[in-house]
C-alpha cells in the first residue's frame, strides 16, 4: 500500500485583517488566504459568485447547428431520440433532454445502452432498433464523439445525428449534423469545465433562450451530473452546484425527493459531498447493474408513489452493488499483498462484474498510488475498467498501448477497454513500460493547508462559516487542516467495525472525531499516543443538536523530528517561519515557574502542558535560547525530555543575546 509523506504547514496560521475586517470568519478568512484570495473583493465575489458565471452556449462550437436542426424537429413533431450513458452523468443529462423536448410535444424516447449488452457508445444495433422506431434524429449526451462510423451508418439509414459530449476527442469527428463537444480543438469556450450533462443544459439554455428559466426546472440534474463526474466546482459549475443544491432542498422533483428520503438524509444540510456520497451512488447502482430503468423513472415521474418504489429499488441495487464491490475489492487487495506497487496494476479475473470492477480499479489506484486496470473477462475477450492516479493521463497511455487493445475510450482519470485474454500479458507489459517511459507522479504527499494553532479557530461560529465554501468537490476541496501533537484519548469502532470514533485533545481541549473506512486494525495509533490529525471541521447536527466535528482523513502517530531538530541541531533559513515572539518565551517561562521550575515528557506532551496554544515547533526554539541563555537545562532521558530551571527568579537576560535568536533575525527587542 502507499505511504504518505506528510508535509505540515510551518510558521503561525495567517488569519488576515484585510479579510475578517470585510466580514469574513477567522477560519474561514485563513482558508482564504492560503488558497491566494488576498483581496476582499477576489474573495467575496468567489464565495457569492452569481449568474454572471454563465457562459454563453453558442460559444460551444456547432450550438448554432444543434439548435436549429431540434427547432425543426419540434416544429415538425418528429420522433427523437435521446441516447445517452449508463453513469449519473449521461443519466441525468438524458432525462433532462427528454423531459425537455417531451415537455415540447415532441414523441421524445429515451435510450440508455445495456453496460453489459451493449457497452458504453452508440452502437450499430442500437441504430437498427430506433430506426425501426420511425426515429428520425438522435441525439446524444455524455457520448458519441468518437463513433464515427456509427454516426455514418446511422445517415444511411437516413437518420441525423446531434452528438452533445465532453469527452477527449480523435483526430476524426463523427459526420454528425453537429458535434458540440468543449474538447473540440476548433471550440471557442473557454468557461468551466463541463460535464456530459453540462453540455446538454447549455443546449437548452440555447434552445429556450433563457439560462435562467432551464435552472429553475433543472438545476438539480444538472448539479447532480456535474458532480458525480468530478468536475472542478469553480465558475458556472460551482453557481449551478449551488443552485442544484436549493433546488433540492427548497422544490425537489418527486424522485429525488424519495431518493433523500431512502438515503436517510434527514435534517442534515444538503452539500456537494451529499451528492457524492448519498445521491450518486443509489442513481449509479442501477446502470452498474445493468437497471438504468429505475433511475430514468425514478428521475422523470410526476408521482410520488412510483417515485417512492423507484428509490426503495436503487436503495437494494446500492447494497447489492457494495457486497459484489467489497468482493472484488478484497480478491484483488489479496493477490497484492500489503507491498508497494511499482507500476501500473492489471488484473484479469472470470466472474468479475463488469459494472463494479471501475469502483474497485478506483481503490486500487487510491491504495497503492498506481493506476489501476481490472479486466472482467468472458471466453476470449475481456472488458476493463482503468483508473488513474497522480496526474498520470490514461487516455494517452491507451493510445501509446492500443495495439495490444480492441477498442478503448474515455479520459485521462477513467477509461474503459477490450481486449483479448492472450493479450493481456503484453499490454500489462506495454503499459508498465510507457509508465516508465513518462514522468512519473509526484510522491503521495497529505499537504493540509493550515496547521490548527489557537483553538479558537475550531469553535463553533468559526467552522460553521466554513459552509460558505460550498458547493466543495473538485477544484474547490472542503479544507483540509491539521493537528499536529494533538493526545488520542479515545478511539472506538462504530458501524460494525467499518468506521472509527475518536476523541482528541489539543489546547487543553477535547473534540469528537470520526474515521470512515477503516476499522481499529487499520491505524497505527493507539489511546494514549500522541498523534497528528489531518481532518475536516465540520458541523454535526443531530436531533436538533450541533456541536463541532472533525473529520479525519489521516491519523498518523505524532512524529517529533523537525520539532526536536529545531530543538537541540542544526538551523535551517525556512526555520524563521517559527521564531519565537517576546509573549512566547513570557508564557513558557510563567507556566514552568508554576510548576515548580521542572518537568518531563515527550515534546508534543511538555507543549500541551506549558504552552497548548503554541506551535511545538516555536516551543522548541523557546527551550532552545533558554538553554543557550544558561536558563535551562535540557535532558534527554528514556522517559522523555527533562526541563530543570537552573538560574534565580530575579534574573534579567538579553534574549536577543542567543546565537539561536540572532541567526532567526533577533526580533525580540526587549529583555525578559
Amino acid at each position: 500500500m502507499k505511504e504518505l509523506r506528510w508535509k505540515i504547514p510551518r510558521g503561525k496560521t495567517a488569519v488576515p485583517s484585510e479579510l475578517t475586517g470585510a466580514g469574513l470568519a477567522p477560519l474561514l478568512a485563513a482558508v482564504l488566504w492560503a488558497r491566494g484570495l488576498r483581496e476582499p473583493g477576489a474573495a467575496l465575489d468567489f464565495l457569492n459568485a452569481g449568474a454572471e458565471a454563465l457562459g454563453d452556449p453558442y460559444a460551444l462550437t456547432d450550438m448554432d447547428r444543434a439548435v436549429a436542426r431540434l427547432q425543426t424537429a419540434i416544429a415538425r413533431g418528429e420522433r427523437v431520440a435521446v441516447y445517452g450513458d449508463y453513469d449519473v452523468d449521461g443519466i441525468t443529462s438524458s432525462c433532462m433532454l427528454t423531459d425537455y423536448l417531451r415537455s415540447k410535444g415532441l414523441p421524445c424516447l429515451l435510450y440508455i445502452p445495456d453496460r453489459m449488452a451493449e457497452g458504453y457508445g452508440v452502437n450499430a444495433g442500437a441504430i437498427d432498433a430506433l430506426r425501426a422506431r420511425d426515429i428520425s434524429l438522435i441525439v446524444t449526451v455524455d457520448c458519441g464523439v468518437t463513433t464515427v462510423e456509427e454516426t455514418a451508418y446511422a445517415a444511411q439509414l437516413g437518420v441525423d445525428m446531434i452528438v452533445t459530449d465532453h469527452h477527449q476527442c480523435r483526430e476524426t469527428l463523427p459526420p454528425a449534423v453537429a458535434v458540440v463537444d468543449p474538447k473540440r480543438p476548433d471550440c471557442a469556450w473557454d468557461g468551466a469545465e463541463l460535464a456530459g450533462v453540462g453540455v446538454a443544459f447549455k443546449l437548452l439554455c440555447a434552445l429556450e433562450g433563457s439560462s435562467e428559466a432551464v435552472l429553475r426546472r433543472y438545476a438539480d440534474l444538472v448539479a447532480i451530473g456535474t458532480v458525480a463526474d468530478v468536475m472542478p466546482l469553480l465558475g458556472e459549475n460551482r453557481y449551478i452546484v449551488r443552485r442544484g443544491l436549493e433546488k433540492l432542498e427548497r422544490d425537489p422533483r418527486p424522485g429525488l425527493l424519495a431518493l433523500t428520503e431512502q438515503a436517510r438524509l434527514g435534517e442534515r444540510k444538503l452539500t456537494a459531498g451529499t451528492i457524492g456520497f448519498s445521491i450518486s451512488p443509489r442513481l449509479n447502482a442501477s446502470g452498474r447493474l445493468g437497471h438504468t430503468a429505475v433511475a430514468t423513472e425514478l428521475l422523470l415521474t410526476a408521482d410520488p408513489r412510483v417515485a417512492g418504489d423507484m428509490a426503495a429499488r436503487l436503495g437494494a441495487l446500492n447494497r447489492e452493488r457494495q457486497a459484489l464491490e467489497t468482493g472484488i475489492w478484497e480478491e484483488a487487495a489479496a493477490s497484492l499483498g500489503d507491498g508497494q506497487a511499482d507500476a501500473p496494476i492489471v488484473l484479469a479475473r472470470e466472474g468479475w462484474h463488469q459494472g463494479v470492477i471501475g469502483i474497485a480499479a478506483s481503490r486500487l489506484a487510491e491504495a497503492y498510488g498506481v493506476p489501476a486496470v481490472m479486466i472482467s473477462l468472458e471466453g476470449e475477450r475481456g472488458k476493463g475498467s482503468c483508473r488513474s492516479c497522480g496526474g498520470f493521463n490514461l487516455f494517452e497511455a491507451l493510445s501509446a498501448c492500443g495495439d495490444y487493445l480492441e477498442g478503448f475510450g474515455g479520459h485521462a482519470l477513467a477509461a474503459g477497454l477490450t481486449i483479448r485474454r492472450e493479450r493481456i500479458d503484453a499490454f500489462r507489459a506495454a503499459l508498465a513500460d510507457y509508465w516508465r517511459s513518462h514522468p512519473a507522479p509526484a510522491e503521495a504527499t497529505l499537504e493540509p493547508e493550515l496547521c490548527i494553532d489557537d483553538p479558537a479557530l475550531l469553535r463553533m461560529e468559526s467552522v460553521a462559516a466554513l459552509e460558505r465554501l460550498e458547493p466543495c468537490g473538485a477544484g474547490n476541496p472542503r479544507p483540509l487542516l491539521c493537528l499536529s501533537g494533538a493526545r488520542l484519548t479515545e478511539l472506538s469502532p462504530i458501524g460494525g467495525g467499518r468506521h472509527l470514533r475518536l476523541r482528541l485533545e489539543k489546547f487543553r481541549q477535547s473534540y469528537e472525531a470520526v474515521l470512515f473506512g477503516r476499522g481499529p486494525d487499520q491505524v497505527a495509533p493507539r489511546p494514549g499516543d500522541w498523534v497528528d490529525a489531518a481532518f475536516c471541521p465540520q458541523i454535526n447536527r443531530f436531533r436538533g443538536h450541533s456541536s463541532v466535528q472533525l473529520l479525519i482523513s489521516e491519523l498518523r502517530v505524532h512524529e517529533e523530528d523537525r520539532a526536536l531538530r529545531l530543538l537541540s541541531g542544526k538551523l535551517e533559513p525556512e526555520d524563521a517561519a517559527d521564531r519565537p515572539e517576546r509573549q512566547d518565551f513570557v508564557t513558557v517561562w510563567r507556566a514552568l515557574g508554576a510548576l515548580g521550575g521542572h518537568c518531563r515528557g515527550c515534546l508534543a506532551a511538555l507543549t500541551e502542558l506549558l504552552a497548548p496554544r503554541m506551535r511545538e515547533e516555536r516551543f522548541a526554539l523557546v527551550l532552545r535560547v533558554f538553554r543557550e541563555l544558561g536558563l535551562l537545562r535540557i535532558t534527554e532521558t528514556i522517559e522523555g525530555i527533562r526541563l530543570q530551571c537552573v538560574c534565580a527568579s530575579g534574573r534579567r537576560a538579553d534574549l536577543n543575546g542567543a546565537p539561536t535568536m540572532r541567526e532567526l533575525g533577533g526580533l525580540v527587542k526587549n529583555e525578559k
